[in-house]
């Protein structure tokens, strides 16, 4: 007796249809994996998502409320295991698992325990997707991209820390609220650590080719009057603030990582302010990872933008990877 399906379809190819090209997973469905998943499946970037995650409960509830808006996304394929075999051949993997920053505590105490449960994560990972690009998003994301080169063995243009492009985007974000500007019009750079050290690079910000440090000498610094480095200082404070009033940040930085997606994903070759090495660049003499302008299509992270700083913003960078440093060379890998 011929089921329904063979009564309604009828079968043209006998071999398996070839597989999802453009496979994503992302790594950890607490509240900033799934604000990424949902970016992701909203810029319809993947022909597959892949969830994963230890707890099984909400891993299996996470992937069934995505499947059922299937309708209404361009996904075919949406998936989930706490078994990375259901990873396999990913193109892009986003790794947001950790412990969650508490309020009130800095990114860096996040790091040993975070380090922890990398050490089971990125093998894993590899293991299943040797060739795919590894976008770091759990924090300290500085530290956990440097953890993660370490562990996965890739070379250093297939793994990326999700870095200051957040911290650059509130920074645009604020100054077109200053300048009632929308954001993608408010040109602005913030380096670094993505944190409390992050360095914004007052000297290149400009509207329309503008040079804002041509009208106003003195911006960003402590003599000017309109107190425009009150603009970073939010920046730096936002995320305390953001957790302070929700318990977390999500959307954020869910819409961030999409955008960074979307230039691996479409080989879109777009700069963002990335974490990346940036041993010997800047004066930085020791082997870490910080954000600077990086160039992004499918082969990863391509190229470094050559920033023209000015003394006092290198040595806030060096500063920055000085702080690093420091945490980072107690770690136990």
């Amino acid at each position: 007796m011929a089921s329904t399906k063979e009564k309604l379809i009828e079968n043209v190819l006998s071999e398996d249809a070839v597989g999802s090209r453009n496979k994503v997973t992302v790594v950890g469905v607490g509240m900033v994996g799934m604000a990424c998943s949902v970016s992701i499946l909203m810029k319809e970037l993947a022909d597959e998502m892949v969830l994963v995650d230890v707890i099984e409960d909400k891993l299996k509830g996470e992937a069934m409320d995505l499947q059922h808006g299937s309708l209404f996304l361009r996904t075919p394929k949406i998936v989930s295991d706490k078994d990375y075999s259901v990873t396999a051949n990913s193109k892009v993997v986003v790794v947001t698992a950790g412990a969650r920053q508490q309020e009130g505590e800095s990114r860096l105490n996040l790091v040993q325990r975070n380090v922890n449960i990398f050490k089971f994560i990125i093998p894993n990972i590899v293991k299943y997707s040797p060739n795919c690009i590894l976008l770091i998003v759990s924090n300290p994301v500085d530290i956990l991209t440097y953890v993660a080169w370490k562990l996965s063995g890739f070379p250093r243009n297939r793994v990326i820390g999700s870095g200051t492009n957040l911290d650059s985007a509130r920074f645009r974000h604020l100054m077109g609220e200053k300048l009632n500007i929308h954001p993608s019009s408010c040109h602005g750079w913030v380096i670094g650590e993505h944190g409390d050290s992050s360095v914004p690079v007052w000297s290149g910000v400009n509207v329309a080719g503008v040079t804002l440090q041509n009208i106003n000498p003195q911006l960003g610094s402590d003599a000017d009057e309109e107190n425009w480095k009150s603009v970073h200082k939010m920046v730096v404070d936002s995320a305390y603030e953001v957790i302070k009033l929700k318990g977390y940040t999500s959307w954020a930085i869910g819409l961030s990582v999409a955008d960074l997606v979307e230039s691996i994903m479409k080989n879109l070759r777009k700069v963002h302010p990335v974490s990346t090495l940036v041993q010997g660049m800047h004066g930085v003499k020791d082997e870490v990872f910080l954000s600077l302008p990086c160039v992004l299509g499918n082969s990863g992270l391509t190229d470094v933008v050559h920033m023209t700083l000015k003394a006092s913003e290198e040595k806030q960078l060096v500063k920055s990877a000085e702080t690093l440093w420091g945490v980072q060379k107690e770690l136990v890998l």
